[in-house]
């Protein structure tokens, strides 16, 4: 188990095993996890299968560990414990928030044209149903907030990343959410980039609903997925896959809905992730999400000054820990550095290469990408 004591981002670093050798700068994808993070799934694994069938309840013992995680996680992002569901992944959770409304042919969904396929390809599926798909076009990775208004201004539901996966901008959230519901629609955020990387406080954003996964800068592990759902909203929502999780008495008919977010849980899921879900948020906690904002910042802003002012597509002083790149073949670049053990990937839009940068990283990484990045230039 990970310290009770403060911990430096070199400490943090130490403890991840995929760090020690290499160069990693993709955690925007995917954030190698501590040693006990992955212990404290494995130990919970073993009480479960080994320990709970005789001496506890393998059921109780599951329930336990997600009542704790969701409590963990209601804290780390300033929401309260029923408003929390635990999901697989941010996909999972914008699919469960899609999949709870009674689409009618002719609504409109709004969205930018910056959201991961996560956030466009459950919309694509309700257009085969008569659903109006709108997308506002931004520039560099920016909204214009008057052209969000006006294509939300008959929208039934808008949805958009917290930080931009494409430039790793910071969009205005509360300033969209607040736009969205002037016009009575619903407010879906993607926040996946932002958890352990940036603070993050729902209630100041003010959404409706709030999607996220702790395997990318919390550094916990696949399928350890959240999602926040304003309890007075939840109400109003019915999903359509349902369990005994999802109600408050399984063999009631007709059945009742779980109240708040809960009901978006479905059945029998392995709490092994969000066991250490909650261990990843334990981690970065005693870093401090302050700390790691700030040496983010001091890292990549190191990035962009050795980028060409031409190459650069993220802002000159980045918003976080993502910095994406001009380079003449994307693809070429990240199987080349890669040969030189420095991680990145290739985004297909813009076409581009993104360093994705994380306080344990040090500056001798950044420095290390630059030489490798010298002779795209």
């Amino acid at each position: 188990m990970q310290p009770s004591t403060s911990m430096t981002p070199t400490e943090l670093r130490a403890d991840v095993p995929a760090l020690q050798e290499g160069t990693y700068l993709n955690f925007g994808a995917h954030g190698p996890s501590p040693r006990y993070v992955v212990d404290a799934a494995d130990e919970f694994v073993r009480e479960h299968e080994y320990e709970s069938p005789i001496r506890d309840h393998p059921y109780e013992t599951a329930f336990r560990a997600f009542d704790r995680t969701r409590e963990a996680v209601a804290s780390f992002v300033g929401a309260d414990s029923d408003e929390i569901a635990l999901t697989e992944s941010t996909t999972a959770g914008i699919n469960a928030v899609a999949n709870a409304i009674d689409w009618q042919p002719g609504d409109v969904v709004v969205r930018t044209d910056l959201e991961h396929p996560a956030g466009t390809l459950p919309w694509q599926r309700l257009e085969r149903e008569g659903v109006d798909v709108r997308v506002v076009e931004t520039a560099n990775g920016r909204i214009d907030l008057e052209r969000f208004a006006e294509a939300v201004a008959d929208a039934r539901l808008a949805c958009f990343s917290a930080v931009t996966w494409t430039h790793g901008t910071q969009l205005p959230v509360a300033d969209l959410v607040e736009i969205a519901h002037e016009h009575d629609a619903f407010a879906l955020v993607d926040a996946v980039q932002v958890p352990g990387q940036l603070p993050m406080d729902v209630r100041e954003w003010g959404a409706d609903a709030v999607a996220a996964a702790g395997h990318k800068w919390l550094l916990g592990l696949w399928g350890g997925g959240f999602l926040y759902v304003d309890r007075d909203v939840a109400e109003d929502l019915e999903p359509r896959t349902v369990g005994y999780r999802s109600v408050e008495t399984p063999t009631a008919e007709p059945f009742e809905y779980a109240a708040g977010a809960r009901r978006f849980e479905v059945g029998s899921a392995n709490p092994a992730p969000h066991v250490a879900l909650r261990e990843a948020i334990d981690a970065i906690g005693d870093v401090g999400i302050d700390r790691i904002e700030n040496r983010i910042r001091r890292l990549t802003g190191r990035v962009a000054d050795g980028v060409p002012d031409r190459r650069l597509l993220s802002p000159s002083e980045p918003e976080s820990g993502l910095v994406t790149i001009d380079v003449d073949d994307p693809a070429a670049t990240v199987e080349r550095l890669a040969a030189d053990e420095i991680i990145l990937r290739a985004l297909p839009r813009p076409n581009a290469v993104r360093a994705s940068v994380h306080a344990v990283n040090t500056v001798g990484d950044v420095d290390r990408l630059l030489e490798g990045l010298e002779r795209e230039w």
